[in-house]
């Protein structure tokens, strides 16, 4: 056992359990806040708009209030969140140097195969096996990529390459803990496939001369609403105009229909991946093997998560067309038809790259489970893997799903 890391978890399981008690005290604060001022709230209108015993703007005062606190509960939840899962991923990493792990994990039992030459003999996967002591990993991806490694060998310069990146990502405890801390959320709600599929699909149609058109029209009718408010021409233009968009529009809308369907669900996991592949992007690395997931993160020259911002802020302004106060105006300005043809334009550039994002991402989180693994045992040594003839020597070797007590090392 590494005394060096149960000491660094402890004090960081302390830090951690005692920020999210806080936090969840003031969100009960919050929570309790609110409800008074609603009631205030109620009061002072009464005595406002009833009894008119204070002036109507009284009204104001409360309900800044209550927003306010609206605000402040809407930031603590995350927060409170965040330390909850970093909590846990502390009391995770404890209990696996305290030798109480077994059964508390992911257990892989999903990647199980009878047929297989040497994971039943092994305990590769279930409860208790090498795969649950390992694996950090949140999303799906990384968890399969791990096990995909641990039942298939690699060639003698891939596993150099992978044990450079686990000696550098070893230190790394924080980027270890914000991965968990945000691959919780995304684990559970993260489809891989499908979204891989959903960007890769043929396009539905999103030329540049179909945004355009429909920029001009919306333009020409809002030029000639204008000038006929000002009394230069009469309401003909601004029929025709209106005619044309309308006409426009029911000529796009199942293809326009499909697009929004189709988006709903890429949409939100994708704004859950972004979270994550921020954080790899953020970390500076120097290894072979990390600085080529790196680079394959990029696609037009630009990392995924400012790719994918780009396209939350088009379901944004897709979303806008429900609010009770705009819809009446959307369909004069074609908002759902342009949004669609917008999100078509995304996914034809950046859509194909999705695939390979994930694929990134699933490589990082099995190593950086690795690394975790080396954090936790630094008397464990990478295999030296030499050049010649076949040899083997392995003194010192001990089960590593032994405790360290009762392990007899050969």
């Amino acid at each position: 056992m590494s005394v060096d890391a149960r000491s660094e978890y402890s004090a960081r399981y302390t830090e951690r359990a005692g920020r999210a008690a806080a936090l969840a005290a003031r969100e009960r604060r919050v929570g309790s806040w609110r409800l008074v001022l609603f009631g205030a709230g109620l009061i002072v209108a009464w005595a406002a708009f009833g009894r008119h015993l204070v002036p109507e703007w009284s009204v104001a005062l409360p309900a800044v209030a209550f927003v306010a606190l609206m605000v402040a509960h809407a930031r603590l939840i995350p927060a409170r969140r965040a330390a909850e899962r970093a909590t846990a991923f502390y009391a995770a990493g404890l209990a696996r140097l305290e030798d109480r792990w077994a059964g508390q994990g992911r257990a892989g039992a999903e990647f199980a195969d009878a047929a297989h030459p040497y994971s039943a003999d092994l305990d590769i996967f279930g409860s208790g096996s090498l795969f649950e002591l390992l694996c950090t990993a949140r999303t799906r991806g990384g968890a399969t990529r791990l096990a995909d490694w641990l039942r298939a060998p690699a060639t003698p310069d891939e596993v150099r390459a992978r044990q450079a990146a686990v000696a550098e990502l070893r230190p790394r405890l924080d980027l270890r803990e914000e991965l968990a801390a945000l691959g919780d959320a995304v684990g559970a709600e993260l489809d891989v496939a499908a979204l891989a599929a959903w960007g890769a699909a043929p396009s539905r149609g999103s030329g540049a001369v179909l945004r355009l058109v429909a920029a001009l029209l919306v333009a020409g009718e809002a030029a000639a609403l204008v000038a006929w408010q000002l009394g230069a021409i009469g309401s003909l233009p601004f029929s025709i105009g209106l005619a044309a968009v309308a006409a426009f529009g029911l000529a796009l809308r199942t293809r326009v229909r499909v697009v929004v369907k189709d988006v709903d669900r890429p949409g939100r996991e994708l704004e859950l991946l972004a979270a994550l592949l921020a954080r790899v992007e953020r970390e500076p690395v120097t290894a072979p093997r990390l600085t080529a997931l790196r680079a394959a993160l990029d696609s037009a020259g630009l990392p995924p998560s400012r790719q994918i911002a780009r396209l939350e802020r088009l379901v944004g302004l897709l979303d806008a067309r429900r609010n009770q106060f705009f819809a009446p105006l959307a369909p004069l300005l074609l908002w759902q038809t342009q949004c669609a043809l917008a999100i078509e334009a995304w996914r034809a550039v950046s859509g194909p790259a999705i695939s390979r994002w994930c694929a990134a991402l699933a490589d990082f989180e099995a190593l950086s489970a690795l690394a975790g693994y080396a954090y936790e045992h630094p008397d464990d040594p990478f295999p030296e893997l030499l050049d010649g003839p076949a040899r083997y020597a392995g003194d010192g070797l001990g089960h590593p799903l032994l405790p360290a007590a009762r392990c007899v090392r050969n």
